[in-house]
C-alpha cells in the first residue's frame, strides 16, 4: 500500500474520530440544558422578567443550563413541546388540553399554583353603563387570546351560561393578545368591556398600572382549573422528579424563594395531573374550538 493510501486512510479515521468525538460533545451539551418557554399571556419582556429568578433556582436544582425563550403565539409553544424543542413549559389549562392532544396523551402536567385550583377571570369595563353580563349586549367587546384559558374559552363558557352568545349579541368582538394588552384596550376606549384573568388583573392594580377610577370589574367568572407547568412526554423520568420536587419545595417563607414566588403570584406550588383540565375539555368542546 502507498504511502498515499496509508496517509488518506489515517486522515478517514481521523476525522471519524473527531466527527464522533463532536457529536457526542454535542449530545452531552444538548443534555446539559432545559429548555423552557410559557404561553404568551403577558407581554415578552414581562415573561422574561418573571422566569429569570426561577430559572436560576432550577439550574441550582438540577444541574443544567436554563435556557427561556419566549415565542409569538400559543401555538408556537404547543408544537414545540410536540417535536421537543422544549423541555418544560407554563401553560394555561386550554393549551394543556391542546398539548395534550397534539402529543398524543404524552405531556404530563407536573405542578401548579394552589391558585390555579381555584381559579377566575375578571369581566372589565370603564362604561358606567356596564353593570351586568347581561348590559353587554350590543357592545364592542375584547378577549385576550383566542387559545386563552382565562381570557377567552372559559369567560366564553360561562357567558353562554348565562344566555349571551358573543358572535351574536356584542357588537364586536376583538382579540388583544394578551392579559395586559385587554385592559389597555378597554382604557383606551378601543373595547367598552373586556375579560383577562383574575392574576393579571390583580398585579396591574397592585402596580398602579392601571386606573380603577376608571377601569373597574363588574363582574367575576365561576372557578376553573387553569395555569401548570407540562413536560414533555419523553424527558427523563429522573428529571421530571427534580423539576417537580424543585417546584414542591418553593416556600415565600423562605428568604431565598420569596422573589421567585412573588414574580409567580403563588402561595405554594402542588402536584397537578391530566384530569384536571377535563372539565376545561368539555368546555372547548362545547364552545367548537376541539373537533
Amino acid at each position: 500500500m502507498s504511502s498515499f493510501s496509508l496517509r488518506r486512510m489515517a486522515l478517514k479515521g481521523a476525522f471519524a474520530c473527531a466527527l464522533s468525538t463532536g457529536l457526542s460533545l454535542s449530545a452531552h451539551a444538548a443534555a446539559d440544558v432545559l429548555r423552557v418557554s410559557a404561553i404568551p399571556d403577558e407581554a415578552p419582556t414581562e415573561l422574561q422578567r418573571k422566569f429569570a429568578p426561577l430559572g436560576k433556582y432550577l439550574e441550582a436544582q438540577t444541574g443544567m443550563k436554563v435556557i427561556f425563550t419566549p415565542v409569538s403565539d400559543y401555538a408556537a409553544v404547543v408544537e414545540s413541546l410536540a417535536t421537543r424543542k422544549l423541555d418544560l413549559a407554563w401553560l394555561g389549562g386550554f393549551t394543556f388540553v391542546q398539548a395534550k392532544i397534539r402529543t398524543n396523551g404524552t405531556a404530563i402536567p407536573i405542578v401548579q399554583r394552589e391558585e390555579d385550583a381555584k381559579f377566575t377571570s375578571k369581566f372589565i369595563t370603564a362604561d358606567p353603563t356596564i353593570k351586568s353580563l347581561a348590559d353587554l349586549k350590543g357592545k364592542t367587546f375584547a378577549f385576550g387570546a383566542p387559545s386563552s384559558t382565562s381570557g377567552s374559552l372559559m369567560p366564553r363558557f360561562f357567558l353562554q351560561q348565562a344566555g349571551l352568545n358573543p358572535e351574536k349579541d356584542f357588537k364586536n368582538i376583538a382579540f388583544s393578545g394578551a392579559h395586559d394588552a385587554t385592559v389597555a384596550f378597554v382604557a383606551a376606549g378601543k373595547a367598552e368591556a373586556g375579560v383577562l384573568n383574575t392574576s393579571v388583573w390583580d398585579k396591574l392594580v397592585e402596580a398602579r398600572k392601571v386606573d380603577t377610577d376608571k377601569v373597574r370589574v363588574f363582574a367575576t367568572t365561576p372557578t376553573y382549573f387553569d395555569y401548570n407547568w407540562t413536560v414533555r412526554g419523553d424527558l427523563d423520568p429522573a428529571l421530571v422528579k427534580k423539576l417537580t420536587d424543585a417546584f414542591l419545595k418553593l416556600d415565600p417563607k423562605n428568604p431565598e424563594h420569596a422573589e421567585i414566588m412573588a414574580l409567580q403570584r403563588a402561595s405554594k406550588f402542588i402536584p397537578s395531573k391530566k384530569e384536571n383540565y377535563d372539565g376545561i375539555e368539555k368546555a372547548a368542546h362545547a364552545a367548537g374550538l376541539l373537533k
